[in-house]
């Protein structure tokens, strides 16, 4: 009987060796006797504490992530698409000073600035050749203007791709903003110093809302409007003062000013 007792013992012996290794490889202490079994390591002590430092930190970086990356100031500005003729505008509204209006000649009368026909672009170009523009041949063209001939010679539109582009469902008006004043490089930028167009301004809804509270920044005597070089700085102008004003400027602030 004291045999079979101390062989028990040497079993227990063993076993309770067993489990305190296997307790060690899995990296957690063996358990006090009488105390509650251990379920989980204890590195998982320190999850809540990274949870609660980690979660304000990965929702900060998020909300900043898309608040600038999905924002128009950086998905829209710098659009430069390529147009199916390089046209210039640091040439024709730079140097040979052409008047915004001369092409696009409905901003002052329609909500959108026409897209000049092939028409307009054959006025300069058969007068600078010498030939009237009933004899303007597609042959004798250069290469980069061979789209403007093609569309005069088939009577095919030029397909310009388009640069500044609003929502569906915003509604802006050209003509309301140039007889309050609102010169074209305010959203446009110096176009006269581009040789392909670019978005520059994000159009977005705050920011033209930052105008609409405060647009005297914006104005600009109504004969300046198309002028580039016009800049507040350099020009004291009060347009409470101006008698060329008939009415006083007030842009709405409410949703249907911009969405009906």
């Amino acid at each position: 009987m004291l045999r079979q007792h101390t062989q028990y013992s040497h079993l227990e012996g063993a076993d309770r060796s067993n489990r305190r290794t296997g307790f060690h490889e899995i990296g957690i202490d063996e358990p006090r006797k009488g105390a509650m079994a251990v379920i989980f390591p204890k590195w998982t002590n320190r999850i809540p504490t990274q949870i609660a430092i980690g979660l304000p930190v990965v929702t900060v970086s998020l909300v900043f992530a898309i608040w600038y990356w999905f924002s128009p100031s950086f998905t829209d500005v710098g659009y430069q698409p390529v147009q199916p003729v390089p046209f210039s505008h640091a040439l024709h509204a730079g140097e040979l000073g052409l008047d915004c209006r001369y092409c696009h000649n409905t901003v002052e009368k329609a909500a959108q600035a026409a897209v000049p026909p092939t028409e307009t672009c054959m006025n300069c170009y058969t007068q600078a050749r010498g030939r009237g523009a009933d004899t303007a041949d597609a042959e004798s063209y250069s290469p980069s203007l061979q789209p403007v001939a093609d569309s005069w010679s088939t009577g095919m539109p030029i397909e310009w791709v388009r640069v500044h582009m609003l929502p569906d469902y915003a509604y802006f008006d050209h003509s309301v903003h140039i007889a309050a004043g609102v010169g074209c490089s305010s959203c446009h930028g110096r176009i006269d110093r581009m040789e392909v167009v670019r978005q520059v301004e994000p159009l977005s809804m705050g920011w033209c809302l930052d105008c609409h509270r405060d647009p005297e920044p914006h104005l600009r005597p109504l004969d300046q409007v198309t002028n580039m070089e016009w800049d507040l700085a350099n020009n004291d102008y009060d347009p409470s003062a101006d008698p060329a004003r008939v009415r006083d400027v007030n842009p709405p602030q409410h949703c249907s000013g911009c969405h009906y």
